[in-house]
């Protein structure tokens, strides 16, 4: 083999940081003081990558609370590695813990992370920043993969290549194809699915109705920029938050699926006995799952499992925390709720008998569609109604005598913790991580407190669930109708569709990931890149690992763990991390063909400083005065 040994890391943002740091860890046991390069692609500065760059709107904030943010290793993570500690962001920026930082403090942050990483590489690692984009990976499977980029006529030439693209744009699917083009017909405007960071919402006249499909995260992107990014302010006046226009902004009529916000944040801590999980969904049953022949299908094998897990964590909780609302002993409830079987008439009978108020029973069906059923009698009835629901939502998140909530989200966590080790849950159209979004991965409170200002204002009209958007040839305008009021239409010359670009293989705007679809790569059901759980090795179709490349991220099946995570829980996405950078480095040595050292880590006990020195202050800094 010629030149120098090589690795290619695809996407510098926050997973590719996250690798970085494990490479960092790793190296010492695994690949010694040999040299090695180390190509970090990106056409956004590392650290922050795209969706976490320092330059973007302060007005946009994480959904995510400071102390529950973190990029480094604890004891709770199950990692061969070593672990290797730091600080959080509510520790490393000075922050409350309870507050919910700007993207570009984030951003900082990140950039902060990237750069330890890269210090505690030792002299013999050469890092390489490239900021452009990579365009395609090809290469003999056995031999160097070349990495040929956007603005390069020769390749990188690497022993390994890792992917860790984060979120992407994506081609139009027909149905957005056809809104364009009947909005270019008409002179109107379509905004298709995109990061609302990065839209450009100019043509967003002031004062006219724009439609809004979609109701998760990314419309409060878009509400925010539309609003409070167009000059408009709140006012504290008395106990109820009151929305002073600008003038400037449009009028958005918002409505979706469900018709309702994501769930708010919850705004306590769990205190005393917890949940112990998993339980019912652990590594045993996932075993049990993977020893099973054929594909895995969600909802047959895996959801009935899930729901049982879920109950488990909420009824745990209510009984512990709640006996008052219980008519059971807990030890006689526990022993009969193992026994049942997930999803049957037994179960919900034991639950119907010890516990009496249906209020304080789960039911999943319920919260994911919330407004099922419900028939408003007119605009303003729904407008009070929705109000009403995200009211009633934001008290309760708030309010722990609801824990039981609380304790349900620890368990979506376990159970996403769990999922990775599936990889391809056969879940067609992603149903699961919509499901998990849309209860645990909600906006701030505070946010749903603006909307419901913007709401009494007139600023954020609410269209319901089932909403439907046509295009009408004859009138020349966009036209919305909801199950939730039947016969009653809302039109206008706009429409924003407020969500992420899916991240499919099929419609993905990356070049890179459309080759490596042609080249075989194995795609699953709902369009995401298989790779194997074990280490992120790309799958080919025939189900055969490529030794050489490796993926993590949203576009691939260990979407499962996050770029960053809440300390002191596992980390699914550092256990993955992990396991990439040592299968890498174990290929990488086996190639330089000598025995590494028998040298400890030196970095494997030293944690992070967790302030911030004259010398670690990025060039954002000004970004997180004030």
């Amino acid at each position: 083999m010629t030149g120098s040994t090589s690795v290619v890391i695809v996407g510098a943002g926050p997973r590719g940081t996250g690798l970085l740091e494990r490479l960092a860890a790793n190296l010492p046991e695994l690949y010694g003081d040999r040299p090695l390069d180390v190509h970090l692609v990106d056409p956004h500065p590392a650290g922050g990558g795209r969706i976490w760059r320092t330059e973007q709107s302060p007005l946009l904030w994480m959904n995510s609370q400071a102390e529950d943010v973190t990029m480094f290793t604890d004891e709770t993570v199950d990692i061969d590695g070593p672990v290797r500690p730091g600080p959080t962001l509510a520790e490393w920026a000075g922050l409350d813990g309870r507050t919910f930082p700007s993207r570009p403090r984030q951003g900082a942050y990140l950039r902060w992370v990237y750069e330890q990483a890269r210090a505690a590489l030792p002299a013999s690692v050469t890092v390489h920043e490239h900021r452009t984009r990579a365009v395609r990976v090809d290469g003999p499977r056995d031999g160097r993969q070349r990495v040929w980029l956007e603005d390069r006529s020769v390749p990188l030439l690497a022993d390994v290549v890792v992917l860790t693209l984060g979120h992407l744009d994506a081609e139009p699917d027909d149905e957005q194809r056809r809104s364009a083009e009947f909005a270019e017909r008409h002179g109107l405007l379509h905004l298709p699915p995109d990061f609302t960071a990065d839209t450009d919402l100019s043509a967003l006249p002031a004062g006219e109705p724009v439609l809004v499909r979609g109701f998760g995260l990314a419309f409060v992107d878009l509400m925010v920029l539309l609003t409070e990014g167009r000059g408009g302010r709140y006012e504290e006046r008395g106990e109820r938050l009151e929305y002073v226009p600008s003038g400037r902004e449009p009028v958005l009529y918002v409505g979706s699926r469900r018709g309702v916000p994501y769930h708010s944040k919850i705004g306590y801590t769990l205190e005393g006995e917890r949940p112990p999980l998993p339980r019912f969904f652990g590594p045993a049953q996932v075993d049990e799952l993977l020893r099973r022949p054929g594909r895995l299908d969600f909802r047959r094998d895996i959801w009935s499992l899930v729901d049982k897990e879920l109950g488990w964590a909420h009824y745990h909780r209510l009984f512990a925390a709640h006996p008052e609302r219980t008519a059971a002993a807990w030890t006689d409830f526990e022993e009969k709720y193992a026994a049942a079987a997930p999803g049957g008439a037994e179960l919900d009978a034991l639950v119907a008998a010890a516990v009496p108020d249906p209020a304080d029973r789960l039911d999943l069906d319920a919260l994911d569609h919330p407004l099922d059923g419900v028939r408003f009698a007119s605009s303003e009835a729904l407008q009070d109604g929705l109000r009403r629901h995200i009211a009633d939502d934001l008290a309760r998140r708030h309010d722990p005598r609801h824990s039981p909530d609380l304790a349900v989200f620890t368990a979506l966590l376990s159970v996403y913790g769990q999922l990775v080790r599936i990889g391809d849950t056969g879940d067609p159209r992603d149903w699961w991580h919509g499901f998990f979004s849309f209860l645990a991965s909600g906006p701030p409170g505070p946010r749903l407190h603006q909307l419901l200002a913007l709401s009494r204002a007139g600023i954020v009209r609410f269209l319901g669930a089932g909403t439907t958007v046509v295009a009408d040839e004859e009138r020349g305008v966009f036209r919305a109708h909801s199950t939730s009021l039947p016969g009653e239409w809302t039109e206008a010359r706009a429409l924003v569709e407020a969500r992420l670009p899916d991240p499919t293989l099929e419609h993905t705007g990356s070049p890179l990931l459309r080759a490596l679809h042609e080249d075989g790569a194995r795609a699953t059901a709902a369009g995401l890149l298989a790779v194997d759980p074990a280490d992120g090795r790309i799958l080919e179709r025939g189900g055969r690992p490529h030794p050489r490349r490796f993926a993590l991220g949203p576009h691939t099946t260990s979407r499962a763990g996050g770029a960053f995570t809440r300390p002191r829980t596992g980390g699914a996405a550092f256990r993955q991390n992990d396991a990439t950078a040592r299968a890498a480095l174990a290929l990488l040595r086996d190639l330089s063909g000598r025995t590494p050292p028998a040298t400890a880590s030196t970095f494997s006990d030293q944690p992070y400083p967790t302030t911030r020195t004259a010398s670690h202050v990025p060039r954002a800094d000004a970004l997180w005065k004030g």
